[in-house]
């Protein structure tokens, strides 16, 4: 069994690497040939901890396997540490044999901001040029990084409850020497694409936060009842997600479709526009919403990436089971 300890994983692990493992295993996703597991989440009535699983397997990467972890809400206060943790299992698909184990912490934040980046090069407009960002917290600033790969972008447009966290944003957006904007969410109207990442359970995002032609991407935490946009900002847009059946249940999607405004069947894959079975955006003034969910098969295409990457670079722990 090969072991990838999350202390490695920063200097092996790439934005280039996540976005595509990512972008493959949506494709694969879309065409049927990956498919993800039932979603397993429960309060554990310890420490305030969710803890849960999420599994699949991709016949195309050959990936089988799943991701253990949760949020622990006391861990930075406590002990000093990030309040996610996970850890990802890879096993062999023709033999049922465990194949790795790797840390899970700093590659889901990669494939998550993997995730938005993908729906930006494929529905956001090409001449897209002004940044929004909803949310600057941790996570924020792997979205942003992420983000500013996929086009010529020339400012950012940050909000966040807590303004003093815009700092976040600022690091980021001066690596690309890009300045920021500290506005109101009226403000984000001037944004081509908007990605809102909190953990929000109320809407913040509203119809005339958004103009037409803007791409959003959805990225906070996703549980039953979370809601970053409103039912009807969702339902005037077109829609994207990772997988549409957790897009319905705990994602973005959820509000919209239990008001009536949207059924399922107004909800696209991004695999499908990347394997061009879907038109993706249809015209300049369309607003594109991709929802994602955050999939297990994303961190299992991630995380054997990060085998590879180790074995390559001599790395890679190995161990008899």
């Amino acid at each position: 069994m090969i072991i990838v300890p999350e202390r490695a994983i920063p200097d092996l692990l790439t934005r280039d690497a996540s976005y595509r493992a990512v972008e493959n295993v949506f494709a694969a996703m879309a065409s049927g040939d990956a498919y993800n597991f039932p979603v397993i989440r429960e309060a554990i009535g310890h420490e305030d901890a969710l803890y849960g699983f999420k599994g699949g397997f991709d016949r195309v990467g050959g990936s089988l396997g799943l991701k253990a972890g949760g949020y622990w809400p006391h861990n930075l206060d406590k002990h000093g540490i990030i309040n996610h943790q996970s850890t990802v299992f890879l096993f062999d698909p023709d033999t049922g044999m465990v194949r790795a184990m790797v840390g899970g912490n700093y590659s889901t934040a990669l494939r998550t901001a993997a995730a938005s980046s993908v729906s930006i090069n494929h529905l956001a407009r090409k001449d897209a040029r002004v940044m929004g960002m909803v949310g600057a917290g941790h996570q924020a600033s792997f979205q942003l990084r992420a983000a500013l790969e996929q086009r010529s972008f020339e400012k950012v447009i940050g909000w966040n409850y807590h303004p003093e966290m815009l700092s976040n944003l600022e690091e980021v957006a001066a690596e690309a020497g890009l300045p920021v904007e500290a506005g109101d969410l009226d403000g984000l109207a001037e944004a081509d694409v908007i990605i809102t990442i909190t953990s929000s359970f109320a809407p913040i995002l509203l119809e005339h936060h958004v103009s037409p032609g803007t791409h959003i991407a959805c990225m906070g935490t996703d549980t039953k009842g979370k809601q970053e946009a409103s039912a009807d900002l969702v339902a005037s847009a077109t829609l994207f997600t990772d997988e549409v059946a957790q897009s319905i249940s705990i994602g973005e999607c959820q509000h919209a479709i239990a008001a009536g405004l949207i059924t399922e069947a107004d909800i696209s894959q991004i695999g499908a526009v990347i394997n061009g079975s879907h038109p993706g955006r249809r015209s300049a003034d369309d607003i594109t919403l991709f929802d994602g969910t955050g999939v297990g098969l994303q961190d299992l295409a991630v995380s054997a990436a990060l085998v590879d990457l180790a074995i390559e670079k001599g790395v890679a722990i190995e161990v008899d089971l």
